[in-house]
C-alpha cells in the first residue's frame, strides 16, 4: 500500500502471568488476538502536512526518503487499559512492546522537534524561550515568537489524524475509543505522554498546559535557566514519574532535582534509588539509579530507557528495570509518598 503505508506485524501476545486492570469501557473481540505492529507517513495521512528546513524539520530526507514516519502497535491479547501513550522521542519497540503487554495502545508521532539545536542557543536565554517553543511545538498554537509551527504540525493535530486513521485502518485495535464523542480530537484525560531526554521534557511542559492522565519522563525534564516547571498545571503533579542515572549530565548539574522540584514531586516522597528498593518503591514519583555504567555519563543518559545501554541481567540478558517502567506507566497515581522538604543543596536557581 503506497498511500499511507500500512505494515501488520503478528507476534505472540506478551504473557505476563500478571492480571492487568481492563478498562470497562473498552473491549477487543479480534477473533485472532495478537500483537499489531503499524506504520504510516503523516503527510499521506493529512495533506496540510508541511516541512520546516528553518528548523531541519523535514517531510523527505535529503536522499529522497521519508522522515515523517509514524508507529503504533497494540496488543489484542492483552485486556486493554483504556490509555494511549504518545511517545515524543525516535521510536522504541522495545518500549512499545512493554507498554503493549501491560494493556496500553502506543503511538509514536512526526512532529516539529528539530529545533532544539538552533533555536534559543543565545546566553543569556530568555527564561521562556525553550518553553514557549516547546508548547507551540506539541499544540501547533502561537506561543514563541522564535518559530512558526502550524497546527498540522504541532504533535496533538499529529496524534489526532494518526489515531483518527487508526480507527478506520486497524478495526481490531478499538483506536476509536481514544477520539472525542464528536470526533474532533482526543480524549486526553485517557492519554499517557511519555517521552526521553528533549521529548520527556516537551511531554512535561505540555502537561502544564494539557491536562493528561500521566506523563512518564525518563531521563527528563530538564530545561536549565527556565521556569515554565512552575508554573500552575493543568495535569495534577502526582501524575508526573520520573527517572535518571546518577551519572547523567543533566543530574550532576542540577538539572533533574531542580526540575523535579520546582514541578512538585517532593511532594511524593524522597528521591528513591530502584537498585535499592522494590516496587512500588514507596509510591514515590523521583526515581534514579546507579548502576554501573563504566564512568559514561553518554550511556548512563540513555541507559534508562529499554535499550543496548540498559541496565541487564549478566546471565539472562533480562532488563533489571522492567519493573520500574511498568510502576512508571501503571502505578495508580493516587497512591503518593508522603512530602518531604526541598533539597537545600539543589540549586534551582542556576545563573547563566
Amino acid at each position: 500500500m503506497q498511500n499511507a503505508l500500512l505494515t501488520l506485524l503478528a507476534l505472540a501476545a506478551v504473557t505476563t502471568g500478571e492480571s492487568f486492570a481492563q478498562s470497562p469501557a473498552l473491549t477487543f473481540n479480534d477473533p485472532n488476538p495478537q500483537q499489531y505492529k503499524l506504520t504510516a507517513r503523516a503527510s499521506e495521512i493529512d495533506s496540510r502536512v508541511q516541512a520546516h528546513p528553518e528548523i531541519g524539520f523535514l517531510v523527505d530526507t535529503k536522499d529522497g526518503k521519508p522522515a515523517d514516519v509514524q508507529q503504533a502497535s497494540v496488543d489484542t491479547g492483552v485486556a486493554p487499559r483504556g490509555k494511549l501513550v504518545i511517545w515524543l522521542m525516535g521510536h522504541n519497540q522495545q518500549l512499545f512492546d512493554r507498554c503493549n503487554s501491560y494493556g496500553l495502545h502506543a503511538i509514536r508521532v512526526h512532529y516539529a522537534n528539530r529545533w532544539f539545536s538552533l533555536c534559543c542557543r543565545e546566553k543569556p536565554v530568555g527564561e521562556h524561550c525553550r518553553g514557549n517553543i516547546r508548547l507551540e511545538a506539541a499544540t501547533g498554537e502561537d506561543f514563541s515568537d522564535d518559530v512558526d509551527i502550524p497546527k498540522p504540525d504541532g504533535m496533538m493535530e499529529r496524534a489526532f489524524q494518526f489515531v483518527k486513521w487508526l480507527s478506520k485502518k486497524h478495526p481490531q485495535g478499538k483506536w476509536e475509543y481514544f477520539l472525542t464523542a464528536d470526533g474532533k480530537g482526543l480524549r486526553w484525560d485517557d492519554v499517557i505522554v511519555a517521552g526521553s531526554s528533549h521529548g520527556s521534557t516537551t511531554a512535561s511542559r505540555f502537561a502544564k498546559h494539557q491536562k493528561v492522565s500521566r506523563v512518564v519522563a525518563l531521563c527528563g525534564p530538564r530545561d536549565q535557566h527556565q521556569t515554565w516547571q512552575s508554573l500552575p498545571s493543568a495535569t495534577p503533579e502526582n501524575r508526573l514519574f520520573g527517572f535518571t542515572h546518577v551519572l547523567d549530565g543533566g543530574w550532576t548539574a542540577d538539572h533533574y532535582c531542580r526540575s523535579w522540584e520546582l514541578m512538585g514531586l517532593h511532594k511524593f516522597g524522597p528521591i528513591v534509588n530502584v537498585d535499592q528498593s522494590k516496587p512500588p518503591y514507596g509510591n514515590r514519583r523521583r526515581l534514579i539509579t546507579d548502576f554501573d555504567v563504566k564512568g559514561d555519563p553518554k550511556r548512563a543518559h540513555s541507559s534508562v530507557s529499554p535499550g543496548s545501554r540498559s541496565a541487564k541481567d549478566g546471565q539472562t540478558g533480562a532488563y533489571l528495570h522492567d519493573p520500574v517502567w511498568e510502576y512508571m506507566f501503571t502505578h495508580p497515581v493516587d497512591s503518593v509518598g508522603d512530602p518531604v522538604p526541598l533539597d537545600s543543596a539543589c540549586d534551582k536557581v542556576q545563573k547563566q
